[in-house]
């Protein structure tokens, strides 16, 4: 009797949330699954836990409660965390190194140090143009010793001031540990986040929002 009141309480719960359009379809196909398993229960299928002694009493999923990862699953949230790298030994202004309002945007140099931008609520390059211009300016810091840049983060408007912040942060640093990777001195290598404060864009749709999502580079050259 307890197992008939469990399915139907089952039932009634698939009958209420098929009405609603937001449900998702995997919430269903689940639900469904609980369904079959009451179902079967009544004519003696047991599903319940018990002491596994051998291989034999081992018996493992259906194979269609097996959900296999997505694509979008595989390219979040595995191996994307950068390694933390210090920051350069001397703040700017010290150690022979002028304040940031030293630092120029380098537009003379803006086929080598251009604008790179991300995906919404990412701080990962993930374009195959951005991840080659990350390789011609560390060729360009190779061959200028004294060159020393500074990587800007910025965000869209969306969110918070302090979740932008901390993401532009993220952004920067993502880019200094590429040209650090490439053997670039990491004391060469500033970094700075704006968050949302200084859009190029003003819009408020998604293009100006893409806009906004990026790294911008700022140059000093040291004379001695």
């Amino acid at each position: 009797m307890k197992k008939l009141i469990n399915l139907a309480f089952i039932s009634i719960f698939i009958l209420l949330t098929g009405c609603d359009s937001s449900s998702s379809w995997e919430n269903v196909k689940t639900a469904g699954r609980y369904i079959q398993k009451s179902i079967d229960s009544l004519w003696g299928k047991d599903y319940n836990s018990y002491w596994v002694q051998n291989e034999e009493d081992f018996i493992g999923p259906d194979e269609d409660e097996f959900i296999p990862l997505s694509d979008t699953d595989l390219t979040k949230g595995f191996g994307t965390l950068d390694k933390a790298i210090a920051q350069p030994k001397d703040p700017l202004g010290e150690g022979g190194l002028p304040g940031f309002s030293n630092f120029k945007t380098p537009s003379t140099l803006d086929n080598i140090f251009r604008n790179m931008h991300f995906q919404t609520d990412d701080h990962v390059l993930r374009e195959h143009p951005d991840l080659l211009t990350v390789q011609k300016i560390a060729n360009y810091l190779k061959r200028h010793s004294k060159t020393y840049v500074c990587v800007e983060g910025h965000c869209d408007e969306r969110a918070s001031a302090a979740y932008n912040m901390a993401l532009g942060t993220r952004r920067a640093n993502h880019i200094r540990v590429l040209l650090i990777k490439q053997g670039i001195d990491f004391n060469r290598i500033y970094t700075i986040s704006y968050g949302k404060e200084k859009p190029i864009a003003l819009g408020h749709i998604s293009e100006d929002w893409k806009k906004n999502r990026r790294a911008e580079f700022k140059i000093y050259e040291k004379n001695n």
